[in-house]
């Protein structure tokens, strides 16, 4: 049987992992590539280093049959799949030197007929400047590849099926390569596959985030709005959303997340001036987690002074979003970090019930925490929490509207 790679995919994290899965179960053979020798002995081993429904079995059964394989070095292949970190450098202005660093370890492989496909969340103009980089060292390929954009849009705890079911936007350098990579996705994607060119599915990827980010911007200045007029806020957006065209998204403690919380900034990076309204959202979804701990601290000396002693305080969940145990970007680990810097002979629980252990928080179950704190603080809205049942002799600080 031959066992030549037909995909090589660079990067096996949240997205890149269960994306070699999926290609692996269609029986394709697909060798993933990362710089850490750990993920890529776990993948060898048919185990995974990330939690996500499904993805063990899928990896687990790919692994078995022989469709994939990992090392730390890419082989020769048909198509090159770059799905690598692009996190910030300076004043958030977006590092791309992942892609470029994946790219470059590609083309000395690369022959005539080669698809060549991002789907790290990229400036816009990225795409195109890899192509440029891949002529540069490869003059005798030009025009003899094909290259294109295709971002992914999963939701963390259903990336299995979303990765199948929902609808790509897939932008070539030129349409014949906007045509080859939309072939190559069919065979394995059942939504709708949308056409266009390598600029504007950047730009997608980048507004569809902002889109939300801005939105929930709006639902956090109103939470700050009525914090002040002694308004619940959660009952002020049920209410408004009673109105046939509005919809109002659910105040939080910020925003987190490798999408939401980072996308905004390709933009206003490279548009400062015409991007007021996504930079001002940016803005307003970080003050508000500083605003929480803020709030945290007041409820901590207002006890100290009303019960002449220190409280003991939960700090519920530390993910970025509920039910899932992923921390990056995680406005609620920010605020758990600020809170225990101005710490005082306190004595805290900290509570995650989607992690086992964590390097630098000791974590405490939920309902345990909950029982013996004085102050609690949901700061995530897992469903473990919303069965709680709080004294009302207790404080509770709800930023994400568990009891509600």
């Amino acid at each position: 049987m031959d066992t030549k790679p037909g995909v090589v995919m660079i990067g096996l994290g949240y997205i890149g992992l269960p994306t070699a899965a999926l290609i692996a179960q269609n029986k394709t053979y697909v060798h993933g590539v990362d710089i850490n020798p750990k993920v890529v002995e776990t993948v060898n081993n048919g185990k995974i280093h990330i939690i996500e429904p499904e993805l063990d079995q899928a990896v687990e059964n790919a692994v078995k049959g022989g469709y994939l394989k990992a090392s730390v070095t890419p082989v020769e292949a048909d198509t090159y799949l770059i799905v690598v970190p692009t996190p910030f450098k300076g004043k958030n202005e977006p590092d791309i030197s992942f892609v470029e660093s994946a790219t470059k370890g590609i083309i000395p492989l690369l022959k005539e007929g080669d698809l060549y496909i991002i789907e790290s969340t990229s400036p816009i103009g990225t795409t195109e400047k890899m192509l440029n980089l891949i002529y540069g060292e490869r003059p005798e390929l030009k025009d003899k590849l094909y290259v294109a954009y295709c971002p992914e849009r999963v939701l963390p705890g259903n990336v299995m099926y979303e990765l199948v079911h929902n609808d790509r936007v897939i932008g070539g350098v030129d349409q014949k390569s906007t045509d080859k990579a939309a072939d190559f996705y069919r065979q394995f994607i059942k939504g709708d596959l949308h056409k266009t060119n390598a600029r504007t599915a950047e730009m997608c990827k980048l507004v569809e985030n902002s889109s939300r980010d801005v939105q929930i911007a709006f639902a956090n200045e109103l939470s700050l709005i009525c914090d002040k007029a002694d308004i619940n806020v959660w009952e002020l957006i049920q209410l408004a959303n009673k109105h046939p065209r509005v919809n109002i998204l659910q105040p939080g403690c910020g925003v987190g997340g490798h999408c939401i919380a980072v996308d905004p900034y390709f933009i206003v990076a490279d548009y400062p001036m015409e991007s007021q309204i996504i930079g001002k959202a940016r803005e307003i979804n970080n003050y508000k987690s500083f605003w929480c701990a803020e709030k945290v601290k007041n409820a901590k000396l207002e006890f100290e002074l009303k019960n002449g002693k220190k409280p003991r305080i939960a700090l519920m969940g530390l993910a970025f979003k509920p039910n899932i145990d992923d921390l990056r970007e995680s406005p609620a680990k920010y605020i758990a970090q600020k809170v225990l810097q101005n710490a005082n002979n306190e004595e805290y629980y900290i509570v995650e019930p989607n992690i086992e252990s964590h390097n630098i928080f000791k974590l405490t179950d939920y309902a345990e925490a909950a029982e013996k704190a004085d102050i609690v603080v949901f700061l995530v809205a897992h469903d473990e929490f919303k069965g709680l049942n709080i004294p009302e002799n207790k404080v509770v600080l709800d930023f994400c509207g568990v009891l509600n």
